[in-house]
């Protein structure tokens, strides 16, 4: 089993940056596929990114393409998610999840992290 904590959120304008980094813990998290998903209240959770165990493949909605980059150092047991260009409606709770042990990318993402806020302002 793994343990996920995200930490970066936070407010910012219009046009601006963020990273989003999940720790994981675990001496096994170069197995699993990991992923980024966000959700605003009311709405469903909508998958954001994936990343493939040994991070050859990646997975980006279309709404975020070209300006959001998923990454991840099994070494240190992260997966950053680089976010610029930043629109209002990216504005919503993200959340850090993983496979099962093997899975791929995919999904079915098993694992969650308590989930960090990001605001942005117009």
């Amino acid at each position: 089993q793994v343990q996920l904590v995200e930490s970066g959120g936070g407010l910012v304008q219009a046009g601006g940056s963020l990273r989003l980094s999940c720790a994981a813990s675990g001496p096994t998290f170069s197995g699993y596929a990991m992923g980024w998903f966000r959700q605003v209240p009311g709405k469903e959770r909508e998958r954001v990114a994936a990343i493939s165990a040994n991070g050859v493949r990646t997975y980006y909605r279309d709404s975020v393409k070209g300006r959001f980059t998923l990454s991840r150092d099994n070494a240190k047991n992260t997966v950053l998610l680089q976010m610029n260009s930043l629109k209002p409606e990216d504005t919503a709770v993200y959340s850090c999840a993983a496979t099962a042990l093997g899975g791929s990318y995919g999904g079915p993402f098993l694992y969650w992290g308590q989930g960090t806020q990001v605001t942005v302002s117009s």
